[in-house]
């Protein structure tokens, strides 16, 4: 897996996917928002997960990288 990634990208991924596990929390909490709190959390985790690795699979899907350093073929 390369990196497709760039710093920016990576550090609203971790924070955006922080806040929104922390959100499911509190939905988590609501008797009527368990289905949304789920949601938040997978997406949430995702979005942690990639941040962490680098690496978006939807990224490669598309072509697409922000990515600053191209890496070697």
């Amino acid at each position: 897996m390369k990196p497709n990634e760039g710093a920016t990208d990576r550090t609203v991924r971790l924070i955006l996917g922080s806040v929104l596990i922390f959100a499911s929390f509190l939905l988590l909490g609501l008797m009527d928002g368990a289905i949304l709190g789920i949601v938040a959390a997978v997406i949430g985790a995702v979005l942690v997960v990639t941040a962490i690795l680098g690496f978006c699979p939807a990224y490669k899907i598309c072509g697409l990288s922000t990515c600053a350093v191209k890496p070697a073929p």
